[in-house]
């Protein structure tokens, strides 16, 4: 288990040292010739003394390793570097990832998914669980001990489950800001658990305005609004701060619950100061984990919802009442169980969450807005429009851009990737074939010296020429 640590140039170079087994901590040794010596080397793991798991080896001390018959590095290992130092990756050469999700990782959250096999009640995962909660805390911005934070196995829409069986019941009102297909989807999940939905759609590429948000909330007394923060589909950020005051004004007693995917860790929440209800996200978005987390945060208010339900939860494994228990325990490091985690997934939780808030966070989203900001200034340079065209509407960790008319996603798509570099098609039903997806989130924003962003302007420039595209 990692410890946490100060803020500091070095962090990221300490976690890389204790998960990686890089060349310089590694002395090369003459391979035994004895078959005993042999076997007695990739058998190592059987012994008291080495119980961590790395991706070539197995053993706790890398000091004390014969590294003679272990597979050579990649030789064109992508070059990582940190303020402080510059050290290869050990991960193999790929194409850069530069979708909405899931994101490039960082080597020592990948690290530590190759972490031994233990317990999930054991004492060692417990204390890193538990620690991993509290961690989510500083991420929301929530110093409310009412608040809770909720970390199962599944993925982001679980999130929309978790919503719709515990804080609805059915026939009850909800009120759904529709901003594209993520929202679509959120007010599906609520309709199956019988919510009694209305769409307050906008047109594709905005949001539903203030006014109209008001004046639907003053017809009708809604249990809960939802608004997806970043929609993936069209890159449009709605507005969460002055949201909130309204809804608290007209309706105080409606739950305001935010879709956070493709927002948490990239974009501005501040879950106490805005007075949100829920805020449900995933791990491999701007967080930096892997997929297979499904990350929450939900209010005191929305607890008390959850225990004043008329009848139980319509669903087992997404029922809050079974998890709650659970989540408190960990987070108070005692073993508790309802159903089995992923002790793997939930360490590299624990690094990436470790590596974010080693820097403030204002940094973080004052960076991710400079990145967009110059991704976008780049696709106004080359004549290109923006799915969300009103600059106070665009996602930071994102951007949905129209392609030309004469320029295919399905060509240009593959041209890209030969370049080493992987955007996304469009999802939208109504816009689904005329536009393409960037993302731009977690490491490859935080870390400018991957040169992920500047290549892949560059391949987006390239291949538009290839398809005959110049600017008007």
């Amino acid at each position: 288990m990692l410890p946490l640590q100060p803020a500091g140039p070095t962090l990221r170079s300490a976690l890389r040292r204790r998960l990686l087994l890089g060349p310089a901590s590694m002395p090369h040794q003459k391979a035994p010739e004895n078959p005993s010596a042999r076997l007695s080397l990739i058998s190592r793991h059987l012994g008291t003394e080495y119980p961590i798991n790395t991706p070539f080896a197995v053993e706790r001390h890398p000091d004390t390793i014969d590294t003679s018959l272990l597979p050579p590095r990649p030789k064109h290992a992508r070059s990582l570097s940190t303020s402080s130092n510059k050290m290869s990756s050990f991960q193999a050469p790929h194409p850069t990832l530069l979708i909405p999700g899931p994101i490039e990782f960082d080597d020592a959250v990948l690290q530590s998914m190759s972490h031994y096999s233990e317990s999930h009640v054991g004492p060692g995962f417990v204390a890193t669980f538990g620690e991993t909660l509290s961690m989510l805390r500083k991420l929301f911005q929530t110093t409310d001990p009412a608040s809770q934070p909720f970390v199962l196995s599944g993925s982001g829409t679980l999130g929309w489950d978790l919503v719709a069986a515990n804080l609805v019941e059915p026939g009850e009102d909800v009120l759904v800001l529709g901003t594209g297909y993520f929202s679509d989807g959120f007010a599906d999940c609520l309709r199956v658990y019988g919510a009694n939905v209305t769409e307050l759609k906008a047109p594709t590429g905005s949001r539903p305005g203030l006014p109209d948000i008001e004046k639907a909330l003053s017809e009708k007394k809604y249990k809960m609004l939802t608004v997806t923060h970043v929609d993936t589909s069209t890159g449009v950020l709605s507005e969460l701060e002055k949201l909130s005051e309204m809804v608290h004004r007209v309706s105080p007693d409606t739950l305001l619950i935010v879709d956070g995917v493709c927002s948490v860790a990239c974009e501005e929440i501040h879950f106490d100061k805005w007075k949100l209800d829920g805020v449900v996200t995933a791990s491999q978005k701007a967080i930096g984990c892997p997929a297979g987390l499904s990350i929450s945060m939900f209010s005191g208010r929305a607890i008390e919802t959850l225990e004043s339900r008329s009848r139980p939860p319509a669903a087992y494994f997404a029922s809050m009442k079974n998890w709650l228990p659970i989540m408190q325990n960990y987070e108070n490091k005692k073993p508790s169980y309802f159903a089995t985690p992923s002790p793997q997934l939930v360490h590299a939780l624990h690094t990436a969450l470790t590596l974010i808030l080693a820097r403030p966070l204002s940094e973080r989203f004052a960076k991710h807005t400079e990145v967009s900001n110059k991704i976008k200034q780049a696709v106004a340079e080359l004549g290109l429009k923006q799915v969300a065209s009103d600059p106070k509407n665009q996602a930071h960790g994102m951007t949905a851009v129209y392609l030309p008319q004469t320029v295919k996603a399905t060509e240009l798509l593959p041209i890209l990737a030969k370049k080493n570099v992987v955007f996304a098609g469009g999802i939208h039903r109504e816009i689904a074939s005329t536009y393409i997806r960037f993302g731009h989130m977690g490491v490859s924003v935080m870390n400018p010296e991957r040169g992920d962003i500047d290549r892949a302007i560059k391949a987006l420039q390239e291949g538009l020429a290839e398809l005959g595209y110049q600017k008007a």
